[in-house]
């Protein structure tokens, strides 16, 4: 006889609309400055990087969109509602960021063969607000990306932009004072290797996810551990571990056992330890019979 117990605890994730909501607003109102200080001083810089903060206000509205999905309770034909948005919005958010690497990255070697006009003051006054906002749009953000890839990946946006725009103060000032034109390009391939080098743990991380992959914050091999090491049980098989967003993990497993304990506490304990020790907030357990006359279907298709 087969027993199946879930463990289905729904936690909202934290809400950072407001966040988003600030961060859009401030950017956006950005975008217009620089495009109308670049089109009022003629200035082909401002307005090439109120495009790229146009992209940056497009991916914050992506993020932000995903978040509000994954609020969505759960329907009979989406039985675990929309969280996984989450994890296509970051997969989205890592490659428009590589897309930025890019062109900036092209745009650099180019200056290194034809060397920019001498930056005047109004971009670097512009850009030093590029700064201000950016910076503390990043903030707005801060605390959330370690835990949530989507919430990493607007992070990133603006921590690149505040970089891009630093860049810019920076090598704009050496070049006012001591004509050193070529630093420009120089100062955007090293901000272009920085953003790459942050990018490629959202994008990869955010790729596995969307593959069903264990995420890297839990440790599948202690799980199995712990499963095996509990009273009465002689093997697991069939256990799977996957994400269903950014924050949210879930696991399967058939629990083959000597004798089935009495009333449900033994599996609130298993749940209560996958929770608070691994991070898996949606447990589903099987329990099976040791020496069972009724062989598991899945026992014979899988590797556990």
């Amino acid at each position: 006889m087969n027993r199946e117990v879930n463990h289905h605890h729904h936690h909202a994730p934290p809400d950072y609309n407001r966040a988003f909501a600030a961060a859009v607003v401030l950017n956006m109102g950005f975008v217009v400055v620089e495009a109308v200080f670049g089109f009022l001083s003629n200035s082909l810089a401002l307005l090439t990087d109120a495009g790229h903060n146009l992209s940056d206000v497009l991916g914050l509205l992506l993020a932000w969109g995903a978040a509000a999905l994954a609020k969505k309770k759960p329907s009979t034909r989406r039985t675990y509602g929309y969280s996984r948005a989450t994890i296509i919005a970051s997969m989205f958010s890592g490659l428009i960021l590589m897309g930025a690497v890019g062109a900036i990255g092209w745009e650099a070697v180019n200056r290194l063969f034809t060397p920019a006009e001498p930056v005047g003051r109004t971009i670097v006054i512009v850009a030093g607000i590029g700064v201000l906002i950016n910076t503390a749009t990043a903030l707005f953000f801060f605390s959330g990306k370690d835990d949530d890839l989507n919430i990493r990946g607007a992070f990133l946006h603006m921590a690149a932009d505040a970089g891009i725009s630093l860049g810019v103060v920076v090598s704009g000032l050496l070049i006012i004072f001591y004509g050193w034109n070529w630093i420009d390009p120089v100062i955007s391939l090293a901000i272009a290797g920085a953003i790459f080098l942050s990018t490629w743990g959202l994008l990869r991380d955010s790729t596995n996810l969307a593959f069903d992959a264990v995420p890297r914050t839990v440790d599948p091999e202690a799980v199995r551990s712990y499963l095996v090491g509990l009273p009465g049980v002689s093997t697991i098989h069939d256990l799977h571990i996957w994400p269903l967003s950014t924050t949210d993990t879930a696991l399967t497993a058939h629990m083959v056992m000597d004798t089935f304990p009495e009333g449900d506490e033994f599996l609130a304990q298993v749940a209560e330890v996958l929770e608070h020790r691994f991070g898996i907030r949606h447990p589903t357990i099987q329990m099976e019979r040791s020496g069972s006359d009724v062989p598991c279907h899945q026992a014979e298709h899988c590797a556990d």
